[in-house]
């Protein structure tokens, strides 16, 4: 476990590193302190970086799987303890870190009986795998299994059914986490300058995948920021006239509808069976009710139960 100290500075700005270290399974930790703020700026900045950290980072993911002799998510691979779908949720552990942003494809051979990991992966030079003992699978035969890999880079989280204008034959498509941040908090003190005058500290801290370090992120987090209110500075600001509809024709959408059920952290069996029934998100979990949750193959009372109850809890959702 390493720690740093050093300083990111801007034009008005400096920005502290206060400690950046290594955790498990590759993860990297950063937190960060920008001083000397006016009131109301810290949780203003704060929030800003958080989102733009989350969400406009661009990552690497595996998207699509080609394995021999497999046509679908529902097949049997022979010699393998795994089915298809427990290796696609394995699949999207893997964190890769590529120097290029174009599509690339992997290949894996091996034959039983062996333990497939991330490291077993062939991938082209410009791509690196930052887990390499993820665990993907078992084969527990001698017999051969081949599967190609789709990887592309992207931002923010992709659901699988996003993908059919751009699908691959016999490629099982796969939902693909491209988000090289995985977590963001902050917090704001109120301090006093020489002067007397109230001002704020804020603590930014950051967890990554380990595909980039904390200290990259904030810096890139922060340029995208800078370009965004400088081309708005830019340009000129057009009036158009616009009708306003009535408020009948707007469409109120559902926050949750796109959230993949990925994000529950189901057990394998009720995840399994959600999956086979083609429910890949909470949008398409809400369309169900509890009576016909418990209709799905091999769904059961306690499967339902924790289903039920990760809703709540998370989401706060209760469906009657």
């Amino acid at each position: 476990m390493n720690s740093t100290k050093n300083f990111i500075t801007s034009s008005n700005l400096l920005m502290e590193c206060l400690k950046s270290e290594k955790i498990e399974s590759g993860s990297m930790y950063g937190q960060f302190l920008i001083d000397s703020l006016n009131s109301g700026q810290g949780i203003t900045i704060g929030n800003l970086l958080r989102r733009v950290l989350l969400g406009d980072l661009q990552g690497t993911a595996i998207t699509g799987v080609r394995i021999a002799g497999v046509k679908d998510e529902f097949s049997l691979i022979p010699g393998v303890r795994e089915d298809i779908l427990e290796i696609l949720l394995n699949l999207k552990g893997i964190v890769l870190k590529s120097e290029i942003s174009t599509r690339q494809f992997g290949r894996l051979r091996l034959n039983g009986p062996t333990v497939i990991t991330a490291s077993s992966i062939q991938l082209p030079s410009e791509i690196k795998v930052i887990n390499p003992n993820h665990y993907i699978a078992t084969i527990s035969s001698s017999d051969l299994l081949e599967i190609e890999f789709k990887i592309e880079s992207g931002t923010k989280y992709r659901l699988a059914n996003e993908l059919f204008s751009d699908k691959f034959e016999d490629f099982i498509e796969t939902d693909a986490i491209f988000m090289p941040v995985q977590k963001v908090d902050f917090k704001v003190e109120n301090v006093y300058d020489h002067l007397g005058d109230i001002k704020e500290r804020l603590f930014i801290d950051i967890w990554t995948n380990g595909s980039i370090l904390p200290e990259q992120a904030i810096s890139l987090g922060s340029k995208i920021i800078v370009e965004l209110f400088t081309s708005i500075d830019e340009q000129k600001i057009k009036k158009e006239k616009e009708t306003i509809k009535e408020k009948k024709n707007v469409k109120f959408i559902d926050p949750y509808t796109h959230i993949a059920i990925e994000e529950l952290q189901l057990s394998v069996r009720p995840y399994n069976c959600l999956k086979r029934a083609r429910i890949n998100t909470i949008g398409d979990l809400l369309k169900y009710s509890p009576e016909k949750l418990l209709e799905l193959k091999n769904f059961g009372r306690k499967s339902a139960d924790e289903v039920f109850a990760t809703l709540k809890n998370r989401l706060g959702i209760i469906l009657k």
